[in-house]
Order: C-alpha cells, then structure tokens, then sequence
C-alpha cells in the first residue's frame, strides 16, 4: 500500500472520529486532520487521473476550510448571541 493511501484512510478516518465526537475541544480538530488528508487526495487523484474524484476533493477542501475558519480562525465573541443555544436541565419533584 503506498503512503497516499495510508495517509488517506488514517486522516480521513480519524477527521470523521473527531468531527463527532461530544467535546467541542475535540470537534474542532476535525477540521485540521481533514485539511491534512487533502494533499494526498489531491495527489492520487490526480496520479490516476480520477477528475471526478479530484473535482470533488476540491469540495472538501472548501468544507474543511470553512471548519478552520469557524473553529480557529473567526474571531470570538464574548457573552451570549443569537447563534448560541444553551439548555435547562430540570430535575424531577423529589418528595419528601
């Protein structure tokens, strides 16, 4: 197997893991396995000459930038806005 393919199934594998993962503080770093994995589909797609496979890397790239920008690039904003959801647990009526 060459490196182009490991590279691929270890990146992408673990980008999608982390992607889903409960904790935002690992949710981010999806974005930077996936980024990492996009040259080595870039280069066998096009070492294949699979067009359609490299027109669609181009796609996940801009996906994956689009998840560099919101999770390490945009600025933070401090305090509570539209965009944030925040839920209220209630605990049951306990009786006595």
């Amino acid at each position: 197997m060459q490196i182009d393919q490991v590279a691929i199934a270890v990146l992408g594998a673990a980008a999608a893991w982390l992607s889903q993962a409960r904790s935002e503080s690992f949710r981010r770093w999806a974005c930077i396995f996936g980024m990492l994995g996009q040259p080595f589909w870039f280069y066998a797609s096009w070492k294949a000459e699979q067009w359609g496979i490299f027109a669609v890397s181009v796609l996940y790239a801009l996906a994956w930038m689009k998840g560099l920008w919101v999770h390490w690039l945009q600025p933070r904003r401090y305090g509570l806005s539209n965009d944030d959801v925040r839920t209220i647990e209630l605990a049951p009526d306990t009786k006595r």
